[in-house]
C-alpha cells in the first residue's frame, strides 16, 4: 500500500477540511500525456482524470503536479478469487491461500453493454487467442473478417480468461488507451503487462465476482477512509471531457454510519460530502483516530 502523503488540492476543488489522502504525486514533464502516465503507474484513464479535474489529458502543462490514485480500497464483496468492480473499473485478485490483494485497471462495457452484479467462474484459458466477432459486433462493423487470428490486430491481446458468461472474457488488448474506460462490448480489458502477470496465477474454475461499488470504506491504522469513484454517467462525462454532473451516492450516509459504528458521532461529514461531490478516486480520511 502506498504511503499516506499530504496533498494540496487545486483551489476550485479544495475539500472543506484538512484531509490526508492515500496517494502519490508526479510533476508533468514536457511531452507527457495522462494516458502514458496512467499506464506507467498501472492506473486507469478515468480514475486519473477524476483525481486531476481540469488537467488536459493530452497536453498537460509541464510542471503541473498531478495526483496519482495508486492506493485503492478493496470492495466490500472481496473474497478469494477475482472481484471485478464496475464501480471503480478495477479488477481485484485475492489468492485462495491468502496473501496480498492486488488490483488492475480495466476497461469495461460501454452504455448498453454493462455487466450485472453476480458470480461466475473462469471456464477456460487461452494463450494467443483467436477472436470470432459475434453477430452483435459484426452488425456494427460489417467489414470485420469472420475470424481474427492471434497477433497485433487481435483485440483480445495475447491472453484471455473465458468466463462462464457466454462470450464475456477478461483479456488483454491491442488498444491500451481503452483501459480504465467504458469502452468494450462487455468484456474486461487489461493492460498487456497486467494480463500477462495475472494469467498464470488464475486456474480454471476460479470464482469471479462482479460488483458495482463506486463508494468503498476501510479502517486503516485507526482512521476511517472513503474512496468515492465516478458513477457510470460521470465516467462518460469525464471521457467526453464534459463537466462531471453532481450525483448522490445512494445509501452513502447509511454506509458511513454503519462502518463508523460507535464512533459515528466523530465522522467528518463535510469530508464525506466533498468526496461524494468530487469523486476523486483516491481514499479520503473521514474519521481521525482518537488522540
Amino acid at each position: 500500500m502506498a504511503a499516506a502523503v499530504a496533498l494540496a488540492q487545486p483551489a476550485a476543488a479544495r475539500p472543506p477540511t484538512d484531509i490526508v489522502e492515500l496517494a502519490e504525486t508526479q510533476v508533468v514533464a514536457k511531452g507527457d500525456t495522462l494516458p502514458d502516465i496512467a499506464r506507467a503507474h498501472d492506473l486507469g484513464y478515468v480514475e486519473l482524470l477524476a483525481a486531476n479535474p481540469g488537467v488536459n489529458p493530452w497536453i498537460p502543462t509541464p510542471g503541473t503536479r498531478i495526483v496519482l490514485p495508486t492506493t485503492h480500497i478493496a470492495p466490500a464483496g472481496m473474497r478469494p478469487g477475482l472481484v471485478a468492480n464496475m464501480g471503480d473499473m478495477r479488477l481485484y485478485y485475492l489468492p485462495r491461500e491468502g496473501g496480498q490483494v492486488t488490483s488492475y485497471p480495466m476497461g469495461i462495457g460501454r452504455e448498453g453493454w454493462e455487466l450485472r452484479p453476480g458470480t461466475t467462474r473462469v471456464a477456460g484459458k487461452r494463450v494467443h487467442p483467436t477472436w470470432t466477432p459475434p453477430k452483435s459486433i459484426r452488425a456494427e462493423k460489417p467489414w470485420l473478417p469472420a475470424v481474427i487470428p492471434a497477433g497485433p490486430d487481435n483485440p483480445l491481446g495475447d491472453y484471455a480468461l473465458d468466463l462462464a458468461l457466454g462470450l464475456i472474457r477478461i483479456h488483454g488488448t491491442n488498444l491500451p488507451d481503452g483501459v480504465g474506460r467504458r469502452s468494450s462490448h462487455g468484456c474486461m480489458r487489461l493492460y498487456p503487462e497486467d494480463i500477462a502477470a495475472l494469467f498464470p496465477e488464475i486456474p480454471v474454475g476460479t470464482r469471479v465476482t462482479i460488483v458495482d461499488e463506486p463508494a468503498k470504506l476501510a479502517w486503516i491504522d485507526g482512521d476511517l477512509w472513503l474512496e468515492a469513484n465516478p458513477s457510470h454517467g460521470q465516467a462518460d462525462a469525464i471521457e467526453d471531457r464534459r463537466p462531471m454532473p453532481v450525483e448522490r451516492i445512494p445509501g452513502l450516509r447509511r454506509m458511513v454510519t454503519a462502518a463508523a459504528g460507535s464512533q459515528a458521532d466523530r465522522v467528518d461529514w463535510a469530508a464525506v460530502s466533498w468526496a461524494e461531490a468530487a469523486r476523486p478516486s483516491v481514499p479520503v480520511r473521514i474519521l481521525h483516530s482518537a488522540s
